[in-house]
């Protein structure tokens, strides 16, 4: 698959059950074939199926995460 891929999750429920944790992944030169094929709903693969899939992710990605309290999320929604 070429050119720019990018995928965004969250997860969390906001004000009422804590913080709010993000994840972005960004692969400019479109996303590897052995890369392709570990891409899933993370909550259908098992702890080392995540864990293999995130290392070969890291070599071809530009990760970044982000979080936002409860207090953050009260003030600026």
């Amino acid at each position: 698959m070429g050119g720019l891929v990018a995928g965004v999750d969250e997860v969390g429920r906001g004000p009422l059950a804590g913080p709010v944790l993000a994840a972005a992944c960004l692969f400019a030169d479109g996303l590897p074939d052995e890369v392709a094929v570990l891409v899933d709903d993370s909550k259908q693969l098992t702890a080392s199926q995540r864990e293999r899939a995130f290392e070969a992710f890291r070599p071809h990605a530009r990760i970044a995460l982000g979080a936002a309290s409860v207090g953050e999320i009260d003030r600026i929604n």
